[in-house]
């Protein structure tokens, strides 16, 4: 049936359908666990660009390592070839400490002194024999050649680890930030509830109490519920039906359909927003 209201109603309408839906979006997108599925594609992101970077860098100094530890043996004779093992042997230990870190950063454990101090030795022992020629022969253009790899390997090892705590205090942020706002929703409508009952015990006559089995709310109940909350200009969906009466969400679906159509019946302007439904959730 066309729409045959005024344009300006229309669009208050069409606003109030798209706020119920941005509404609907907004809630799954800051739901920890996808908060915590963006992080950890960010996290996978970041130690790949890292890792490339300090492979990479330990890779340049490999030579020049090679060049300090042979100290002008002959090509190809014994001493020679076991200057190759030099800068393995210091970049191996300091892999294995920087891929330890990044499990232990992602769960905030906190090492021992002793991991820095491996740390940092392996990357000063490599940077002392990086450079030590250069400083040796005094020039200036060889110290910064030979400086920089080294330094951005230390920088990046030192700065990969806090970047990992921070991207695990994300996912912890955003886990606090939802079950507070889902305690203070519980809490108004256990507040409203407890209300209800006090006035309703005030009015009805003392009699002898005996044990009475908790039964089930009717739908009927549900929507009365609902009718005594919604206003003009309030969006009739599932989710606003879960908040006001506690419902399930199956029921939610069914109350919003039927006071939506009530209130549309009446006159009044009543969106009945879609549900976006993800497994497991209520």
């Amino acid at each position: 049936m066309p729409d045959t209201q005024h344009p300006s109603v229309s669009r208050v309408r069409k606003l109030v359908r798209d706020a119920a839906e941005a509404a609907d979006v907004r809630a799954f997108q800051t739901d920890p666990d996808v908060v915590a599925l963006r992080v950890e594609r960010v996290r996978a992101q970041v130690d790949r660009l890292c890792w490339t970077g300090i492979v990479l860098g330990l890779a340049f100094t490999m030579t020049n390592v090679q060049h300090f530890a042979a100290a002008g043996s002959p090509a190809w004779s014994l001493p020679w070839l076991a200057a190759w093992l030099l800068d393995p042997t210091v970049s191996v230990v300091l892999l294995a400490i920087l891929r330890a870190e990044q499990v232990t950063a992602r769960y905030q454990v906190r090492t021992g002194p002793w991991v820095r101090r491996a740390k940092w030795f392996t990357l000063a022992a490599t940077y002392v024999m990086n450079t030590w020629v250069s400083y040796a022969a005094g020039s200036v253009t060889g110290i910064v050649l030979h400086s920089v790899p080294p330094l951005v390997v230390f920088v990046a090892a030192e700065a990969v680890t806090d970047l990992r705590d921070k991207l695990t205090e994300a996912v912890h942020a955003a886990a606090t930030e939802t079950a507070a706002r889902r305690t203070q929703v519980q809490a108004t409508f256990m507040r409203d509830t407890a209300a209800t009952a006090a006035n309703a015990s005030v009015h009805e006559p003392t009699t002898p109490t005996q044990p009475v089995k908790a039964r089930r709310t009717s739908f009927g109940e549900y929507l009365d519920r609902a009718r005594a909350a919604w206003s003009p200009g309030v969006a009739i969906t599932p989710a606003w039906v879960r908040e006001v009466t506690g419902c399930s969400r199956g029921l939610s679906s069914r109350l919003a359909s039927t006071l939506s159509t009530e209130k549309t019946g009446d006159g009044e302007t009543a969106v009945n927003g879609g549900e976006t439904h993800a497994g497991g959730r209520s």
